[in-house]
C-alpha cells in the first residue's frame, strides 16, 4: 500500500480542558498519514483516482473550526473515522501536536494508527 500524507497542518480550534482554553481558539499541527494504492490514478495519469489531500486538508479545517473537544485524543479519534468514511481511507496514522501546551516543550498531543495497511 502508498501513502499520501499531509505534514504540519495548521488548523485553529477549542481544545482545552480549563476554563480560560473554552473561551479562545488554539493552534493545533495535524501529521496525517493514509494508506492509499497511487497504481490506479498514476497508471494514466488520473487526477480523480487520486486521494485529494487538497479536499482532505479542507474537511481537516472544516472540522476543527465547529469542534470543541477538551481532549486531543478526542479531536484525534473524531477525525480519524470522519476522514476514514468520507473519503474511503483504508488505513491512517493521524499525529495531533498542541504547541506550546507545555512550557519547556516545543509540542504535546496524540499519535494513533487506524484501519488496516
Amino acid at each position: 500500500m502508498d501513502t499520501v500524507f499531509i505534514e504540519s497542518l495548521e488548523v485553529d480550534t477549542v481544545i482545552g480542558a480549563y476554563d480560560w482554553e473554552r473561551t479562545i481558539r488554539q493552534n493545533l499541527l495535524v501529521d496525517l498519514h493514509m494508506g492509499w494504492d497511487n497504481r490506479p490514478s498514476a497508471e494514466n495519469d488520473e487526477l480523480h483516482l487520486a486521494l485529494d489531500y487538497a479536499a482532505v486538508s479542507q474537511r481537516i479545517h472544516d472540522f476543527a473550526s465547529i469542534s470543541t473537544f477538551e481532549l486531543v485524543e478526542t479531536f484525534a479519534e473524531r477525525l480519524a473515522a470522519i476522514l476514514m468514511a468520507e473519503f474511503t481511507i483504508p488505513w491512517l496514522r493521524l499525529r495531533i501536536t498542541k504547541p506550546a501546551a507545555v512550557a519547556t516543550a516545543r509540542g504535546v498531543g496524540v499519535e494513533i494508527e487506524r484501519g488496516c495497511r
